[in-house]
């Protein structure tokens, strides 16, 4: 009885949500006419290389495309803010996104949301797995493993905005990662009182 699983119910509607998310341009045509959808409603997702070596910390990487010329990013994961190196949990949360990662070919769909202030892309990413037709949301299963913290402040232009509150509350439930710590500092409150 699957259904009676709690983590498993959240897993499935996690992929699914996920799955909307990133087939959603795709659907919109045969939803909506196409005069009324304006480009900037949806960004389309682009399809990029992890480079190698450049996980920075688990909410931070680069990524590249090549034609003829080579087009690189820097991308901050959307809506979550992971501990920073120096912080406890910091390490580990950077070697969980490489993990994610690592289930893939180093093959990452980006869903370009913005530039912040430091000219990174902030984005969702989802990686598609080896051998499966499934991909791994990686904004939210940072959240839900408890490696990263639901970023409210900054969650609202992120088409998967809504989800984080949801997988964040399940994972405070769990005490996993950094909810195993309830005096555990936020990344965002530990770099402003540095």
């Amino acid at each position: 009885m699957w259904w009676k699983k709690p983590g498993l119910v959240a897993l499935l509607i996690l992929v699914a949500v996920g799955l909307l998310i990133r087939f959603w341009p795709e659907l919109i045509p045969s939803l909506v006419s196409q005069r009324d959808i304006t480009s900037s409603t949806m960004p389309d997702s682009e399809v990029y290389r992890l480079v190698e070596g450049s996980v920075y910390d688990g909410d931070t990487l680069r990524v590249q495309r090549c034609g003829e010329q080579c087009e690189e990013l820097k991308i901050r994961l959307c809506g979550i803010d992971a501990p920073e190196m120096d912080q406890p949990m910091g390490e580990a949360a950077r070697n969980q996104l490489r993990s994610l990662i690592d289930q893939g070919d180093g093959t990452l769909i980006v869903l370009p949301v913005e530039q912040d202030r430091y000219g990174r892309t902030v984005a969702e990413l989802f990686v598609p797995v080896v051998g499966q037709e499934a991909e791994i949301h990686l904004t939210s299963q940072m959240v839900m493993d408890g490696y990263a913290y639901h970023y409210e402040r900054y969650s609202g232009g992120c088409p998967n905005g809504q989800l984080l509150a949801g997988v964040e509350e399940q994972a405070r439930s769990r005490s996993a990662g950094v909810w195993a710590n309830p005096s555990a500092v936020k990344p965002w409150d530990y770099r402003q009182n540095r």
